[in-house]
Parts: structure tokens; C-alpha cells; sequence
């Protein structure tokens, strides 16, 4: 797959991505745990399927310290018993989030509680605005060819400093 446009060497593009990349740095500096920000960057990334996010959100976790096991599974995260139960709310809501079309109802009133239940005020402004990024940024991604597998991590930290 050949990139078809780098929005880093376009003004607007660059302009945009500064701006956009700051309002990653928001969440990243939030308290909803690191690990459960590269599970739910990770789940919608496959959803929609970003090969250069999913490629930077398991480098960026194992990294981490993340575990193979739980990279693997978190597309079958319901059929899986590594994930706590605050990781799975926060993984619901970030597919139900991300599949707002495929549901009328957008996120259910049964997920929103498991959410409330495990996190704070903060954490949901983080989960939320973590879901509509993540989306964005894949977005961007796919339409314009950004292959996976050429990410290192760390390089998206190196580029916002």
C-alpha cells in the first residue's frame, strides 16, 4: 500500500496535526490508566481497521509492559478472562463508540453504568474524548494509506516535544 498524501508536509495538514496531537497529550497526562488507554486505541483501531494505529497501539503498549496475552485477545476481549472488569467497561464503550452506526441507540445505558461504576469524573471526560480521538485518528490514517509496521515506540512522544 502506497501513502497517498502526508498531511505533515501540508501546511494545514501540519498545522492540524500539532493541534491534534496536544489533545493527546491531554489524555495521556489524564489518570485513566495507560494501559486501558492502548487497549481501547487498540480495539477501535482493529475495528476500523487502521493497520498504522493498530501497529502503533501494540508497540506503544508492549512497550509498556503489556502482555502478548492481552494484546491478542482484546478483539475477542467478551470471550476473554484477562481483562478486568473496568478494562471491559472501558472496551465496550470504546466499541460501542466506535460503532455508532451499527447501533441505533449509540452507547447503551447498561454500558454507561459499568462505566460510572469503575471510573471518576476525569477518567469518563478521558474515556470519552479518547474514543472520539482514537476514531479521528484512524480516520485520518486510513484515508490517506498510512501503512502499519514501520512504528517505533516512542516516535509519536518524540514528535509532540
Amino acid at each position: 500500500m502506497d501513502t497517498r498524501f502526508n498531511l505533515f508536509e501540508n501546511e494545514i495538514g501540519s498545522r492540524f496535526a500539532k493541534r491534534f496531537a496536544g489533545t493527546a497529550m491531554v489524555i495521556h497526562g489524564s489518570s485513566l490508566p495507560k494501559s486501558t488507554q492502548e487497549l481501547m486505541s487498540l480495539r477501535a483501531s482493529q475495528i476500523n481497521g487502521c493497520g498504522h494505529c493498530v501497529d502503533m497501539h501494540v508497540k506503544e503498549a508492549a512497550a509498556a509492559g503489556e502482555s502478548a496475552v492481552r494484546l491478542h485477545l482484546v478483539a475477542a476481549w467478551r470471550e476473554s478472562t484477562v481483562f478486568t472488569e473496568a478494562e471491559r467497561a472501558a472496551l465496550a464503550l470504546a466499541e460501542e463508540g466506535t460503532r455508532l452506526a451499527d447501533a441505533h441507540q449509540g452507547v447503551p445505558d447498561e454500558t454507561w453504568a459499568r462505566v460510572r461504576k469503575h471510573y471518576d469524573d476525569d477518567q469518563i471526560a478521558a474515556l470519552v474524548c479518547l474514543v472520539a480521538l482514537i476514531n479521528a485518528a484512524n480516520r485520518l490514517a486510513v484515508i490517506t494509506h498510512q501503512p502499519g509496521g514501520s512504528y517505533e515506540a516512542g516516535m509519536f512522544a518524540a514528535a509532540v516535544d
